[in-house]
């Protein structure tokens, strides 16, 4: 008789129940399989409970993330809190040497994400895995396999845009970058398996849905491979129509184009139209959800996660701190020279499909 694995449920804990920690909240309790979400932790007084009662669920509440990381009830740590406290939590989850799943970005910069990188190498193998879902999401998985089967040859140029619809006042232009543009920087890497050679960030004309006329908005990343690969990405965080992801390669033999989001189409009053979403979260939905079965998939089974990595987070925090100088310097162009990976981060490249 053929022998099992068996899979035990995993003890969760959420530190920061804003609006993407209340949409994990409801994804771990409702969607993904051998979790019980145990703790809840945010700041703000009363928040962790009212997204409890909101969502008729039962767990502990701590306004203290030490609190939650230290409770003997959770082995699970997910970091959904403010950019600015990803690292601290994260260092606390892996000193008490539990299995850590941070949303993006890892840290605010590259020397944080080192430190991570440091503390998670103290506990011989790998315990985090950072948020970077499009690496889930089916069709970029599809576009990833058709480049490595070199379907339209070897990658020439990539044209990309992100588009957010709106943001608020307080989205300045380094938002745009560590938290919109980040994906496609993450998410490029990965797909042409190169690594980035410099990187130029411009700010064309600006917007008039922006009052305060130190955010630039929209602007334009501009990054080379080291194989000479050309990158360009829109990034228009108040384009006002939609959330709108735009991802084509260009090869030798032909292009490869992200599908959009199946919609149904309308035949009315004379016109022929398609809805575009408004809500990112809707858009990569199925990325979230495969992305938090494979990483409890793993950690349920006391097995390292094989999900986006410390050391992705770190590639990533590197290069948006040289858009961010870019930016600063009129688009002056940052070069980029990073080590090479890590043995301890590429024994487990495949993701679980």
């Amino acid at each position: 008789m053929e022998c099992q694995s068996i899979q035990t449920r995993s003890k969760v804990g959420i530190v920061g129940i804003g609006f993407i920690g209340s949409d994990h909240l409801h994804r771990l309790t409702k969607t993904v399989a051998n979790v019980d979400v145990t703790a809840v932790c945010d700041i703000v007084p009363g928040k962790a409970q009212k997204a409890l009662d909101q969502q008729g669920l039962t767990a502990t509440t701590y306004e203290d993330y030490h609190d939650l990381v230290n409770d003997p009830n959770v082995e699970v740590v997910v970091c959904t809190a403010n950019n600015e406290a990803h690292y601290e939590i994260v260092m606390a989850a892996l000193k008490a040497g539990k299995f850590t799943f941070c949303e993006k970005p890892l840290a605010l910069d590259a020397k944080q994400c080192m430190d991570i990188i440091d503390s998670e190498k103290k506990l011989g193998r790998r315990m985090l895995q950072v948020g970077f879902m499009r690496h889930y999401a089916p069709e970029y998985v599809q576009m990833k396999k058709m480049i490595d089967d070199g379907v339209i040859g070897k990658p020439l140029m990539m044209d990309q845009r992100h588009y957010n619809q709106t943001q608020p006042e307080e989205y300045d232009s380094s938002r745009s970058i560590i938290e919109t543009a980040i994906h496609e920087i993450d998410i490029d890497h990965w797909l042409v398996n190169d690594d980035y050679a410099n990187i130029r960030v411009f700010s064309p004309k600006q917007t008039r849905h922006v009052q305060n006329a130190k955010i630039q908005d929209p602007q334009i990343v501009m990054i080379e491979t080291k194989s000479g690969i050309n990158i360009i990405n829109e990034v228009f965080v108040r384009c006002q129509y939609g959330y709108d992801i735009k991802c084509d390669v260009i090869g030798e033999e032909g292009v490869l184009e992200l599908p959009t989001v199946p919609q149904v189409a309308t035949r009315l009053n004379a016109q022929y139209s398609t809805a575009i979403l408004t809500d990112w979260k809707a858009r990569f939905e199925s990325a979230y959800d495969i992305e938090f079965r494979d990483f409890i998939n793993h950690v349920s089974q006391n097995e390292s996660p094989v999900g986006p990595s410390a050391w992705d987070g770190y590639i990533a925090a590197v290069t948006a701190d040289a858009a961010l100088k870019s930016l600063a310097e009129d688009g002056a162009k940052q070069d980029l020279d990073f080590p090479s990976t890590p043995a301890f981060y590429t024994e487990s490249e495949k993701v679980s499909e």
